[in-house]
């Protein structure tokens, strides 16, 4: 295989947030670590919301961030020593864990995943285990369990009207070692699937686990480009939702219009969350000094007009 199959295979086997966008990472990567060390850890995540811990010792074993389309999702995983100098970011690996066996894409590699997970508590639990990187077998076995996929969409879609089930069919996922074949779906209530299960777990002789997921999910693992032009944070950084609330856009004084406020999946916008400690910090300040004002200068002012264009 080229170039340019094993990167369509890379592609199409991990997350849409897995694809490396950032020019100089391993630069930017150790200037984050280099400023991480400068400050006290803080007690909770702006991101996901989760309490970060403060006494957590430091895990020993090599530990690298991996992504896949898979139930794993974004995941940390083990690597052994006589593997841990041949991994680097974007490297396609095999990883196992139990019974499972899942092709991924590494996406962190340094001092950074150390600091991530002693500051979120995590030390010692099980991890999945790199087994190797993936060699030309490996490959062909992905593009395989690719095309079984595509065949998978129209199958299911014709199983499903035959049972007369209203289910939406969002993505679907071949386990690496083919013993699994996962089937991601939304729906407006819960679904009896079982004699669909059956009907497929005899077309494809493989077990099959159908899932059922929220919209913002589905925007999650589609992917697209949001009203601000950039894309998803879900599919880009977020691990998990935060709960949002039209409150959150009060207090910060945006548009009370709910349209404005959604996103393509139709619930509130995940940003809504991103400023709103920082406003509520704010109206502490105020309330705690009232008596100081903001005092805006005439130089502010000048610099803050828009000037005129010249005429010729």
């Amino acid at each position: 295989m080229n170039n340019n199959e094993i990167n369509a295979v890379a592609e199409s086997c991990c997350c849409k947030k897995t694809q490396n966008t950032v020019e100089n990472k391993p630069l930017y990567n150790e200037i984050l670590v280099q400023n991480l060390s400068l400050y006290p850890p803080a007690n909770g995540c702006m991101v996901c919301g989760a309490e970060l811990s403060l006494n957590t010792p430091k895990d020993d074993r090599t530990i690298i961030e991996a992504s896949t389309k898979g139930i794993l999702g974004t995941f940390y995983c083990v690597v052994n020593d006589d593997l841990k100098d041949q991994i680097n970011l974007d490297d396609i690996i095999i990883v196992n864990l139990d019974d499972m066996t899942e092709v991924a894409t590494v996406i962190e590699t340094n001092q950074l995943v150390s600091i991530k997970r002693q500051r979120l508590g995590l030390c010692g639990e099980p991890l999945p285990v790199l087994l190797r990187k993936v060699t030309e077998d490996d490959l062909l076995i992905v593009e395989k369990n690719l095309a079984e996929e595509k065949k998978a969409h129209e199958l299911f879609r014709a199983k499903a009207q035959k049972y007369n089930l209203n289910m939406k069919l969002v993505d679907i996922h071949y386990q690496f070692d083919r013993n699994k074949l996962y089937f991601f779906y939304t729906a407006d209530g819960r679904v009896d699937f079982r004699e669909l299960a059956k009907d497929l777990a005899g077309c494809f002789r493989t077990r099959i686990e159908l899932r059922q997921i929220g919209v913002r999910d589905e925007a999650k693992r589609i992917g697209g480009l949001g009203t601000c032009g950039r894309e998803f944070c879900c599919s880009k950084f977020l691990n998990n939702f935060k709960k949002i609330t039209t409150q959150l856009a009060s207090e910060q004084n945006l548009a009370s219009s709910f349209s404005k406020l959604s996103g393509p999946c139709g619930k509130l916008k995940c940003c809504l969350s991103f400023e709103h400690k920082d406003a509520s910090l704010i109206e502490e300040l105020q309330a705690s000094n009232p008596e100081q004002q903001i005092v805006e200068t005439e130089q502010v002012k000048e610099q803050g007009k828009v000037k005129e264009p010249e005429q010729v």
